[in-house]
């Protein structure tokens, strides 16, 4: 079989395929490394919005081949989190990645991703610690058993993450590291909204109401990196805004945190690098949000 990789964004939009299980996955990439492609790889749970199309595109500019893909991992959810409500749209998904250099969408169902008996799990210390897991103590390991199922399964040469999950990005390198896998990590900038609110799958939960107070969270913490560029105190910008958040409307506050951006470690002072991280809610919608300062 003869692979043409230069099919322009439109031509692969009309022939993006669906593959469900890992042996189909693995035949695909097995063709196209025999062309000598580059393949890239998008984790994603689905709902997609353009966040995740850049992401696609952002990767296509170094991997003649892209796969998506589209899985809503139990394993990240605790019992009383989201998981049977959160958007699975994959017809809708896949019309959205037209245009885009996508090449293959991988939908596995849990048994695919999860057969029977299944039981290994992924732990990853270091930037796991902390914050998220404070929270969710469940969620990285959640995480980082299925990018890893989903790394080996495509064995990319490069997989690509938004910088709004900035936490679970790093968990995401340290693993890779730790395992010697060679595959390129790459994170890319937030895309926001016009009133800044970080774009999510789970904006869609929203009322009208809650979508403004959403809009302040990112407003505080620009707010908040002022005052540490200032030399304010690090624990006294946290805790002014996460009440400042609270007095904006939000429900609840789990965290707003000021640390090392390779890290994640909290510091008491501007010395490297550093970032601001917050996790909130609104009625029954959990946000975070993150940026350098």
């Amino acid at each position: 079989m003869t692979l043409d990789l230069n099919l322009d964004a439109p031509a692969r939009a009309m022939t993006t395929e669906i593959v469900t299980t890992i042996s189909e996955l693995r035949t695909r990439v097995a063709a196209w490394r025999a062309e000598g492609a580059r393949v890239g790889l998008v984790p994603t749970m689905g709902a997609l919005h353009e966040g995740h199309l850049s992401l696609v595109r952002e990767i296509g500019k170094t991997a003649q081949r892209v796969i998506v893909s589209i899985f809503v991992n139990p394993t990240q959810f605790a019992p009383h989190e989201d998981f049977d409500r959160y958007p699975r749209e994959l017809e809708r998904d896949r019309a959205k990645l037209g245009g885009t250099p996508a090449s293959v969408i991988f939908a596995p169902s849990v048994g695919e991703m999860y057969p029977e008996g299944f039981a290994t799990k992924v732990e990853v210390g270091g930037p796991s610690e902390g914050l998220e897991t404070d929270f969710r103590p469940h969620f990285f390991a959640g995480v980082a058993t299925v990018v890893s199922k989903l790394l080996l399964a495509a064995m990319p040469d490069a997989a690509i993450f938004g910088e709004k999950d900035y936490q679970q990005l790093l968990v995401i390198r340290r693993m890779v590291r730790d395992l010697g896998l060679p595959i390129e990590i790459a994170g890319a900038a937030i895309l926001r909204e016009a009133d800044g609110l970080a774009m999510s799958s789970r904006n869609a939960y929203l009322k009208a109401n809650e979508r403004v107070v959403a809009g302040r969270l990112n407003v505080i913490l620009a707010e908040a990196i002022e005052l540490a560029r200032d030399g304010s105190e690090i624990a006294g910008i946290e805790s002014d805004a996460a009440n400042g958040l609270l007095r904006a409307g939000f429900s609840s506050v789990d965290y707003v945190a000021i640390r090392d951006a390779e890290s994640l470690k909290r510091i008491d002072r501007l010395a490297r690098p550093a970032r601001i991280l917050a996790a909130a809610k609104i009625g029954n919608t959990r946000l975070i949000d993150n940026m350098a300062l």
